[in-house]
């Protein structure tokens, strides 16, 4: 039975939350909404662009009007873009465990709530992009996590078997998704300290010095 990985993203295969943070907290403020980094990592942290937007302008009151939402993604996008051109960091190790990964034959794919546009910018410039046959993004998905839509959309894209597939993620919305959809789960602790990761199967600081055959593999 051939074995997947579904990465997660943003804190998993590229150490980009900082640059979302700012992004978001500017963007917010042209429309009028104070954010700080505090508020961020405890209340945004492993939503989509979507409900980033969705949960403000509720809590402004101005609803979620289509237009508006769309015009905010794309001040926002365009934001975190020039940040990602200026300066990209990958997570520690992640390069090196996708190549491994790949060359045992293993079967990947990039499951997240950032934009498609996003996700190929980052893997082109990493020169990782030939080992992602699927990619699903924020577009592909009608709920972000911690919905497992995304993971099933996923395995159904690849023809993959759950039972033989392991999640990489590094939010608690990720690890929800992931236990939703069936699947085992490792996180590594870009975003949150081991403590609060107790329900994963299996938690690194990284992937540095990690191979894809240590993940949890099912029995």
């Amino acid at each position: 039975m051939l074995r997947t990985i579904l990465f997660d993203f943003n804190g998993v295969l590229v150490n980009d939350e900082p640059q979302h943070c700012e992004a978001l907290i500017e963007t917010l403020a042209g429309y009028g909404f104070r954010l700080d980094r505090e508020a961020y990592f405890r209340d945004y942290l492993g939503f989509d662009d979507r409900e980033c937007f969705r949960f403000t302008f509720e809590k402004m009151g101005r609803g979620a009007d289509p237009a508006l939402m769309h015009e905010a993604i794309e001040r926002k996008a365009v934001l975190y873009e020039q940040a990602i051109r200026a300066s990209l960091q990958m997570v520690p190790g992640a390069p090196e465990f996708v190549r491994a990964a790949a060359d045992r034959g293993y079967r990947m794919a990039v499951v997240s709530g950032a934009l498609r546009r996003e996700i190929e910018l980052v893997l082109r410039e990493a020169g990782l992009r030939q080992h992602f046959p699927v990619v699903v993004a924020s577009e592909d998905v009608t709920a972000c996590k911690p919905d497992p839509q995304g993971f099933r959309a996923a395995l159904d894209a690849l023809g993959a078997d759950p039972r033989a597939a392991v999640v990489v993620e590094d939010s608690l919305p990720g690890l929800a998704a992931a236990r939703r959809a069936g699947l085992r789960c490792a996180m590594i602790t870009t975003s949150h300290p081991a403590q609060e990761l107790a329900g994963a199967d299996l938690v690194w600081e990284d992937l540095r010095g990690h191979h894809p055959d240590e993940l949890p593999w099912p029995a």
